[in-house]
């Protein structure tokens, strides 16, 4: 039996570079000012999805919503080996916080399904809620098993994982359709192929289509929709129109995560006290961590 299976994907702001302005005044991030990444624990997943297709033959598609500009992972994840990939944008989606995403993702796996298994990083870098793979199970109506470390066993409808706990671990068996979210220590993804980069480097979605007949005005979007859909390299992207969701529960207005104030916070180094490396200085380093109730 071929299984289907997709991954949830998603390019984040890199977090490790954050500037005084990167937030704008209504608490969403303001991406344009932070480099963007592949989430770590998405790439994660999308790892023990190809594990599945080297073992099991199984087809592997992912799936990311986000801005035009987030075409660029789901090129890398062609380049790591993905069969298929899929684009949900659409300005009416923006702003969305976890519920509107997941109601959003939900109606996309629905239109392009079915599929047997859906995996996702446990979390985003961007936001660490852990929500979006749980809440799009439940409105999918699927059963999930959340911080997935190891996949063991796939047969017969059913899959085998190892579920990390506190202390140890846990062995669930599931029977699918089901969602699995994974944590980033369940593998390290592979490096791109370098055959597939050179086959896959072109590929393209509807708007960078679209921006390519506006600067030739000898090409058309309909021919070239055509002959990058027969060469296997169009993106197929999902908008509003090609969706069954009610506008008013996506994006922004579908948000009911509201942030109520924005700090930024200053580490700022205090006093410091240089500890000489002898008897009498250990000695007074002890007295000193003593007096400040950090020892006894």
């Amino acid at each position: 039996m071929s299984y289907r299976v997709l991954v949830l994907v998603k390019q984040v702001p890199d977090t490790s570079n954050i500037s005084g302005d990167v937030m704008k005044p209504d608490g969403t991030v303001n991406r344009s000012k932070l480099p963007a990444v592949f989430n770590p624990e998405d790439k994660v997943a999308l790892e023990l999805a190809l594990q599945l297709k080297d073992n099991y033959g199984v087809h592997v598609s992912a799936i990311t919503m986000g801005p035009p500009k987030a075409s660029d992972i789901l090129r890398e994840c062609l380049y790591m080996g993905v069969d298929q990939v899929f684009l949900v944008t659409d300005r009416k989606f923006a702003g969305a916080d976890t519920l509107a995403t997941s109601y959003v993702l939900s109606s996309a796996i629905t239109k392009l399904g079915p599929f047997d298994l859906v995996l996702a990083g446990r979390q985003a870098i961007d936001g660490d809620t852990a929500q979006v793979g749980p809440q799009t199970a439940e409105k999918l109506n699927w059963p999930q098993i959340t911080y997935v470390e190891q996949i063991e066993k796939l047969d017969k409808n059913k899959i085998t994982v190892r579920r990390k706990i506190d202390n140890g671990f846990e062995r669930l068996t599931g029977t699918m359709p089901l969602l699995l979210t994974v944590i980033k220590d369940a593998g390290v993804p592979r490096p791109f192929r370098a055959k597939r980069v050179m086959a896959f480097k072109n590929a393209k979605t509807l708007s960078e289509l679209e921006a390519m007949a506006a600067e030739n005005s000898l090409l058309y979007i309909d021919q070239l929709q055509a002959e990058f859909r027969d060469n296997g390299l169009y993106i197929e992207t999902l908008t509003t129109d090609d969706l069954d969701v009610e506008i008013a529960r996506c994006g922004l207005a579908g948000s009911p995560t509201k942030v109520h104030a924005i700090e930024s916070v200053v580490l700022a180094g205090g006093e410091h006290i240089k500890v000489e490396p002898s008897r009498e200085g250990l000695g007074l380093l002890v007295e000193q961590l003593m007096k400040d109730h950090i020892f006894g």
